[in-house]
């Protein structure tokens, strides 16, 4: 088959449609650039930001005294002090201003009874450097804050002009070594293939925790930034640190959010007992999610699970009023009708017991970039005319263990930053090199479709190694893990490498074919799996979210460092020989005397 090829030039290109995508264009355009393009394989209201539920941090000192250099202790602590400093301090000290922008730009918060931004509490916030008492630093709409925000810089980047271009895949970066020259993409409507020549691409394709099986991100959520940047041969970061949620829906993996134990829930085990106490006795159920989410499996393993298998712990709401549930948790409520069930019945959040088990939520590692946004290489050296954002980023602000309420904060602070640097950023002006680039990438797509389903051998399926992989990954890469478990998965992916690279399409058409879309998707779970395994066997000891059972304890002298992964060669035979691992420094110091920490048990 030949293909239908056209061409787009474009400014900025901005890949990815969700907050960190369209904060970007919207501070691309304030910083003067007209011409911008967002591609996105899904409409923007179906980004996966709408599910960011509880809130968005900001020291605005609303409910209570704050301060945004509390907010960085916090995030330093919480990341188990493997988030750089520098970058943390960006974060926090342009939260309050990142409320002030949504505000100007129409997201409706919830209001107290001055009529001030309502603020509540979040795991792992605390006043005074961690002296005080818990703080209150989420603000929030309702549990619906994630959709509030994307649906209002949608708004407004439609009224300005920005140009979508949605149900787009993007299969390739059109990287040469002077720099980006722009992107290809499969235009699923019209089933075509588009090259996007631009100045500067800013990707901002969101994280990749469909690599499990059991996770509260959607379906979309399948590292496909991380991907394109790792097979261009370009760094990886901190890739072992996966966040778990501890409170998803048992048996679904859908979020009930942590502003759920925000406003009072309990974590309970089989023995009714409030577990917690025992790991974090001073903030219990607010504790750090990767504190939360060990103890959950800790309860589990021991045997203090509940149900007739005892592999999941109860969620306990019903002490909580009517007034607080139905005004601040309504989708909670809504979730928990919908998903749960006992006996087939069923349950109510007023009367029943929830059944929750941790769940993968957030991806910490990705994308190596530096303050600027701009991609970085091994060598810290800045790809010219590439940028990344968002949760396909590793800036690094999260280190090993993400604080609830920053995964918003981030989005806008960084999308925010990468369209105030592009005028200074953007790489050359258009030179025709784009297509000459796009010819090599339209040709290995041609071999895909060009295998011969009856010749090949594999008996590979699509949807049946995807479920293997997760399977694997939800085994062997989950809350808990150790040298032969990860072993065992490395040699298990060479397999399963071994028999993607055989399947052949039987949709040889490029508008519509869901089994293309399934095949690409495939790819970059198993390149962002290959990461995380590679990362995690070599990270030996336990920080933050990643827990080595054999190496029980954090490792300060040999692991204070990022972890990078990146990929030696092509994707034609990928094993473990064509990965190489690296570490780089992480940035500790800090102007400000209190954020100088010193690394040390976490205690809550």
């Amino acid at each position: 088959m030949s293909f239908k090829i056209v061409k787009k030039q474009f400014d900025v290109v901005i890949i990815g449609s969700g907050g960190a995508g369209l904060m970007s264009a919207l501070s691309c355009l304030e910083s003067g650039i007209k011409n911008i393009a967002i591609i996105s394989k899904v409409l923007p209201s179906s980004s996966h930001t709408v599910s960011a539920k509880g809130g968005i941090n900001a020291a605005l000192g609303n409910s209570e005294e704050d301060d945004w250099k509390w907010h960085a202790f916090d995030t330093i602590k919480g990341a188990d002090y493997l988030a750089d400093v520098d970058a943390v301090e960006l974060l926090c000290r342009n939260a309050p201003s990142a409320i002030l922008d949504l505000e100007k730009m129409g997201v409706v918060f919830s209001r107290d009874d001055a009529g001030k931004i309502a603020q509540r509490a979040y795991g792992g916030q605390t006043s005074n450097f961690g002296k005080g008492k818990i703080a209150k630093r989420a603000c929030y709409s309702k549990d619906k804050t994630g959709h509030t925000i994307l649906h209002s810089l949608h708004e407004q980047s439609l009224k300005k002009g920005v140009k979508f271009f949605s149900e787009f895949f993007v299969t390739d970066l059109l990287i040469t070594k002077e720099g980006c020259h722009g992107c290809l993409a499969v235009d699923m409507n019209a089933g075509e293939i588009v090259i996007f020549e631009s100045s500067l691409v800013i990707l901002a394709t969101g994280g990749y925790s469909q690599i499990y099986q059991n996770t509260t991100s959607s379906l979309i959520c399948t590292g496909d930034g991380s991907a394109l940047v790792f097979k261009e041969g370009l760094p990886l970061q901190d890739m072992e640190f996966v966040q778990f949620h501890p409170t998803g829906i048992f048996g679904y993996g859908f979020l009930i959010t942590e502003a759920a134990r925000g406003e009072g829930a309990y974590l309970l085990n089989s023995e009714g007992k409030r577990f917690m106490e025992n790991y974090a006795p001073n903030m219990m159920e607010l504790a750090s999610r990767d504190v939360i989410s060990q103890a959950m499996a800790r309860e589990i393993y021991e045997g203090r699970g509940c149900g007739e298998n005892g592999n999941y712990l109860h969620l306990d709401l019903r002490h909580m009023s009517d007034e607080v549930l139905d005004s601040k948790l309504p989708g909670v409520i809504e979730l928990v009708k919908n998903f749960s069930r006992k006996n087939k019945e069923k349950l109510d959040v007023k009367k029943d017991l929830i059944p929750v088990a941790p769940s993968a939520h957030y991806t910490m590692g990705g994308i190596a970039t530096n303050l600027d946004c701009m991609v970085v290489g091994v060598n810290e050296k800045e790809i010219a005319g590439l940028m990344a954002i968002g949760e396909t980023a590793c800036v690094s602000v999260h280190g090993a263990n993400r604080l609830g309420c920053n995964s918003l904060l981030d989005l806008i602070v960084f999308g925010k930053i990468s369209g105030q640097k592009a005028p200074e950023k953007i790489a050359q002006k258009f030179k025709n090199n784009a297509e000459k680039i796009a010819a090599e990438k339209i040709e290995n797509l041609q071999k895909i479709f060009d295998r011969n389903t009856a010749e090949s051998t594999s008996g590979a399926n699509i949807f049946d190694l995807k479920n293997k992989l997760q399977e694997l990954n939800e085994k062997n890469l989950g809350v808990f893990r150790n040298q032969n478990l990860l072993t065992n998965h490395l040699n298990q992916l060479e397999k399963i490498s071994e028999k993607f690279q055989k399947i052949a399409l039987k949709n040889k058409s490029l508008s519509w074919n869901d089994e293309l879309v399934s095949y690409l998707e495939l790819e970059n779970l198993l390149l962002n799996s290959w990461a995380t395994a590679l990362a995690a066997i070599n990270r030996k000891e336990s920080r933050g979210a990643h827990y080595r059972s054999d190496f029980e304890k954090r490792d300060d002298e040999n692991f204070l460092c990022h972890s990078l992964v990146r990929l030696k060669s092509s994707l034609k035979k990928l094993t473990q020989n064509e990965l190489e691992f690296m570490t780089r420094r992480v940035r500790v110091e800090s102007d400000i005397l209190e954020l100088n920490l010193v690394p040390q048990i976490r205690k809550y």
